[in-house]
């Protein structure tokens, strides 16, 4: 009868948490989405100066 009630209790909090994350998680994406492409465009530029920077090594015969 303890079991049966502590499932209730967790159904009865669970549930309304388990709806409330399903209707935030698009909304928290869309919010989230400007600073996933801001990360690639410096990932991008991070990726350009390591290759202007290591040219030079690269040009004279250096393996990485």
């Amino acid at each position: 009868m303890v079991a049966f009630l502590l499932w209730v209790i967790l159904f009865v909090i669970a549930g309304p948490i388990a709806l409330l994350a399903l209707l935030l998680f698009p909304i928290v994406w869309l919010l989230l989405l400007p600073f996933r492409l801001v990360g690639v465009a410096v990932e991008g530029l991070f990726a350009l100066l390591r290759a202007v920077i290591l040219l030079p090594a690269r040009l004279l015969g250096h393996r990485s």
